[in-house]
């Protein structure tokens, strides 16, 4: 299968850089695939698992915000944060998920604290449910 340059950087580093045969990556207008010779393109990513393919072999990670930018057959991703579904810590993702519940059931909470409850809750489904891939 053919291949193409993939980087997936996070405001904490590089988390991949090489070849890569396919990348699947939750956008804002839902998933987009990329194969070697996709067309130049740029896409706000969503939140979500992204699936990588490296030498035949399927890797998972809870990919949210961000984009992904095809140029020339190199592809970058840029998402704000980025876990390996091997380096998820289930505890911590479940603790984050019952804290935002609890918000959310607060009768007192504010308008922004529900929000930022409902996009933290969401994070950390998204994280367990990656965490399955290990």
């Amino acid at each position: 299968m053919n291949t193409f340059a993939l980087m997936i950087v996070t405001p904490d580093g590089v988390q991949f850089d090489g070849q890569a045969e396919e990348l699947v990556v939750r956008t804002t207008t839902g998933d987009m695939g990329i194969l070697a010779g996709h067309i130049n393109c740029v896409a706000p990513l969503g939140m979500g698992m992204a699936t990588v393919m490296v030498d035949g072999q399927k890797r998972y990670g809870a990919c949210i915000g961000g984009m992904v930018s095809v140029l020339n057959g190199q592809v970058k991703l840029v998402p704000t944060t980025f876990e390996w579904a091997d380096k998820i810590d289930l505890p911590r993702a479940k603790a984050s998920g019952q804290r935002a519940k609890d918000v959310l059931a607060d009768k007192s909470s504010t308008d922004t604290d529900l929000r930022l409850a409902e996009a933290r809750l969401k994070r950390a489904l998204i994280r367990q449910s990656v965490a399955q891939y290990k």
